[in-house]
């Protein structure tokens, strides 16, 4: 005796769900959402540090001694 599940018939007629294409698509445009809203935080974190060490330097030349 096998402890595997019988195979069943993949993409047999009838057996899709309704919404699938609009769960696909709702779930692509979510990722789409969070790989955009990712790359402008570290686009603007990148530009902050910039920012940040740019003064740094700025600060350093015209330090009094």
């Amino acid at each position: 005796m096998s402890d595997e599940a019988p195979e069943q018939p993949v993409g047999a007629p009838g057996k899709r769900p309704v919404g699938k294409a609009k769960v696909t698509k709702d779930r692509e445009w979510r990722i789409e959402r969070g790989v955009a809203m990712r790359a402008g935080f570290y686009i603007f974190g990148t530009h902050l540090f910039a920012g940040f060490v740019w003064l740094l330097f700025y600060l350093g030349e015209h330090a009094h001694k």
